[in-house]
């Protein structure tokens, strides 16, 4: 059969010429009746354009009377055609008649077509030439063959036949016939009859399989229960890139399910320079076997291809898109069409997944253990010939740096296979040492970089930013809020959320945690939000952000980061360049121990941001901070068990230029010691710290040491029992959240006047079993929250006058039995969230207070 297949379109030169010897009767007679009709339309006067059209329309004519015969593969076209221009001579004829009773010579709308009738008849006579492997060069001549019919038909405006529908799709039929008989292209049936799209060579195929793919197979199971379901005609396969979403798309549609729901599926890579209308085109050309109009716009393109979706019900079609940069191409290609399903693979997360009749799965990485048998299947030789085996260390330590990302799997894998023992042990010498995986291979580090291309400069600056803190550790979304708002100079907090977000979006970080659903608004914060970062993604923003320093000088390092040494201090490379000046902005030391000796002095004029992390009992603070006359973020992290002893936290002047202060597991000293008013200082956050020492029998002058704070954010401080009350006298503070302090017991009776507080946050401390009547001189308090205080009997009538009062969370508030009679004084009061049991108590209020909606919350958020 394939032999016959092979015959049908590649005829020996011999046998070409002896077949036109043999021509039958009927047809010479044919063709001397197109011969004649062109002579007599050419008599002895002025030649005229129809003249030449009848002569081109008659030669293009001939061209293929002599040919279809010899082209079973062309035919079905040819025969298209030359019905097509047997219809058009009567019409021209009449049109050349015409002319000469008229005596008009000068019209000259025929020259464009009769240069595609020239250039139709070389592609009629080239069709016995294609050899019948070329399969690409027999779509393009039928192609080309369907738009010169189409010009054609539409030049005389001519009625498109109704079974016209029915012969394209029997043709396209009958060319994948003849394409899963050619060898190598490898073509296959689906369950249902119809055509699976897969194929190296051919339009919309599906890509090819890597020779082994490890760790799908719960993802395949999965992503096909949510592909097969009712409610969804969108689905988006979402992960960073190197993640195996590609490849988990081309498994889907070969699974065995999936081909016998589907009668077609078809797979197009767009990229991150999508051409839209070549899409459709493509698609249009794959699925009707027509072909669209060159100068149509994308809207009638879309149009045009929802039309064609429509009628081929209810013929079920998967189609792939592959590599989605920007959400538009989904919505475009979205239609609520019975048999049509999109699956999308994209690095971001669309907002439009969430929408009705889409859905998404997010793609992860591979376990240790799948990531540990794809290394030795692609590092490790497989045939058997002997080759240096490195042992399970080496092999741990080197896999352990890829993430589980399969790209960088098989990419370091490759370029060790084969490779003597000394490459081995200098490789994973390199890797415990500190070095990146990506400093050892440019087409993993250029692969991943592509992530980043689509970033906006702030984004892109951010994600730069994650670069700053050790790997494998959680980073506070509060923190790295504080960075951007200052190192950015954004308008306010919610910018910078959203920048955060849309990290999240692009898979580039995850937020982890049981964040307020309320952030980013007066009435939440980031308490109990998380990020944390894949670290073949951390080191993608080292690397990053070292090139975009450049080389050629180091005053231009927007940041200087440097790594764990542990009690080996700072890295040399910064001893080297003691007392030199670098114009860094963000500075990110991540050390052990340190003690004074342990620093070099360096001159860091520029630094608006400086994190210190480190695991240590006792900390000695860098002496080149005193320099830092622009310092706007300090952030200090002690990673170790118990909590650090900082030196010299006090008394050091460049806390006047501070704006926001991050303190996490340290001992804070004394206020006592504090000598300089922090005059700029705007935020102050303790996160699992003790202060007790710093509160306990401390009197400052608040409003001279502390003019211009706005937010104390104090959290998992367990040694804090009450608060000085001298911060009563804060009176510029906004916010105050005091949360999971299961100690503190009390608020102070002058909390009334804080008079600019809007925010009092009291979650999850235990202890406090009441509030002081004196809260209701806080007229500006927007939004107060006591969720998981279970000791808390009963609210004061004070908290009646709060006038301003928009929102109350009462959550878990297991002892609270009744509510003021004054409660109907809360006119403004819009939501209180609540447990079943209290909402029974404000649901009767609700006649008085009509603005009010009381949801019904069972988990803290």
């Amino acid at each position: 059969m394939e032999r016959a297949v092979m015959e049908e379109t590649q005829l020996p030169r011999a046998s070409s010429e002896k077949t036109e010897r043999g021509v039958g009767k009927e047809k010479q007679r044919r063709i001397g009746e197109k011969e004649q009709l062109v002579c007599a339309s050419v008599v002895d006067t002025d030649i005229l354009a129809t003249d030449v059209l009848a002569t081109g329309a008659a030669e293009l004519l001939c061209a293929i009377l002599e040919i279809k015969d010899k082209v079973d593969f062309f035919r079905p076209y040819l025969e298209q055609l030359e019905a097509t221009l047997e219809s058009v001579m009567p019409v021209i004829e009449d049109w050349r008649r015409s002319e000469l009773e008229q005596g008009d010579h000068q019209r000259s709308d025929f020259s464009q077509l009769v240069e595609k009738l020239r250039k139709g008849e070389e592609v009629v006579r080239k069709c016995p030439k294609v050899h019948s492997w070329n399969v690409i060069q027999k779509i393009r001549y039928l192609i080309k063959l369907g738009k010169l019919d189409e010009y054609i038909r539409g030049f005389f405006n001519l009625e498109l036949q109704v079974d016209i529908w029915r012969h394209n799709n029997q043709l396209l039929f009958d060319v994948q016939q003849v394409l899963t008989k050619v060898e190598g292209l490898g073509v296959q049936q689906g369950g249902r009859g119809g055509s699976v799209g897969i194929g190296s060579k051919r339009l919309c195929a599906v890509p090819g399989l890597p020779d082994r793919v490890v760790g799908f197979d719960v993802p395949l199971r999965e992503l096909k229960m949510e592909l097969l379901r009712k409610d969804v005609m969108v689905l988006g396969l979402c992960g960073p890139g190197g993640c195996g979403k590609s490849t988990l798309a081309a498994m889907l549609c070969r699974d065995e399910q999936i081909r016998g729901t589907f009668e077609n599926i078809l797979f197009f890579t767009v990229s991150s320079t999508p051409d839209l209308k070549v899409i459709v085109k493509t698609l249009f050309e794959h699925i009707g076997g027509q072909v669209l109009e060159s100068d149509l716009s994308d809207e009638d393109a879309i149009k045009h291809l929802q039309y064609l979706l429509k009628e081929r019900v209810p013929k079920p079609l998967l189609l792939v898109v592959d590599d989605v940069w920007e959400e538009p191409v989904i919505e475009k290609l979205f239609f609520r069409i019975e048999g049509y399903k999109l699956l999308v693979t994209s690095r971001e997360v669309f907002k439009i997944f969430n929408a009705k009749y889409h859905s998404k799965y997010l793609l992860g990485t591979l376990s240790e253990q799948d990531a540990m048998i794809l290394f030795r299947h692609a590092a490790l030789p497989q045939d058997g010939d002997e080759h240096y085996v490195p042992d399970d260390d080496f092999l741990k330590e080197i896999v352990k740096c890829c993430d589980g990302f399969p790209l960088a799997i098989k990419v370091i894998a490759k370029s060790l296979c084969g490779q003597p023992a000394r490459e081995w042990q200098r490789v994973a010498r390199k890797l415990s040492e500190g070095s990146s995986i990506l400093d050892f291979n440019k087409y993993l580090l250029e692969r991943l970089a592509t992530s980043l291309d689509s970033l906006d400069s702030l984004v892109l600056e951010c994600f730069l930013d994650l670069g700053s803190f050790p790997e494998e550790q959680r980073i506070p979304a509060s923190c790295l809020i504080d960075i951007w708002v200052e190192l950015y100079e954004l308008d306010d907090e919610d910018d910078a959320y959203a920048t955060l977000l849309e990290l999240a979006s692009r898979n580039l970080v995850d937020l982890v945690g049981s964040p307020r659903k309320n952030a980013g608004r007066i009435d939440g914060g980031f308490n109990g939000l998380f990020v944390t970062q894949h670290k073949l993604l951390r080191e993608l923003a080292i690397n990053q952000s070292r090139q975009q320093s450049g080389d050629r000088s180091r005053q231009r390092i927007e940041r200087l980061i440097m790594g764990v040494r542990e009690k080996e201090g700072l890295h040399r490379s910064w001893g080297i360049q003691e007392h030199q000046q670098l114009n860094a902005k963000l500075v990110s030391v991540d050390t052990g121990e340190m003690c004074s000796k342990s620093w070099c002095d360096m001159h860091l004029p520029e630094v608006e941001v400086l994190i210190l992390n480190f695991s240590a009992r006792k900390y000695t603070l860098p002496p080149f901070m005193k320099k830092m006359e622009k310092l706007k973020v300090l952030i200090i992290v002690n990673y170790g068990r118990n909590h650090a002893e900082l030196s010299d936290l006090t008394t050091l002047s460049y806390l006047a230029y501070v704006k926001r202060i991050r303190l996490e597991k340290v001992l804070i000293p004394s206020l006592h010691k504090l000598e300089t008013p922090l005059t700029n200082l705007q935020k102050i956050s303790l996160y699992m710290c003790e202060v007790g020492q710093a509160l306990r029998n401390c009197t400052i002058n608040a409003s001279k040491m502390l003019p211009n704070l706005v937010e104390i954010n104090i959290d998992h401080c367990d040694d804090l029992v009450e608060l000085p009350p001298w911060i009563c006298d804060i009176v510029c503070l906004q916010k105050l959240s005091i949360t999971n302090c299961h100690n503190f017991f009390a608020l102070l009776e002058g909390i009334g006047c804080i008079t600019d507080l809007e925010l009092l946050s009291l979650h999850a401390c235990t202890g406090l079993s009441r509030l002081p009547d004196s809260i209701g001189g806080l007229q500006k308090l927007r939004f107060l929250d006591i969720s998981d205080c279970s000791k808390i009997e009963m609210l004061p009538d004070g908290l009646c006058k709060l006038h301003c009062l928009r929102k109350l969370d009462m959550r878990h508030c297991s002892e609270l039995k009744q509510l003021s009679p004054r409660a109907t004084e809360l006119v403004h009061l819009k939501e209180v969230i609540c447990d079943e049991h209290l909402s029974s108590l404000w649901e009767p209020l609700q006649v008085y207070l009509p603005n009010l909606k009381v949801s019904l919350k069972t988990t803290s958020i």
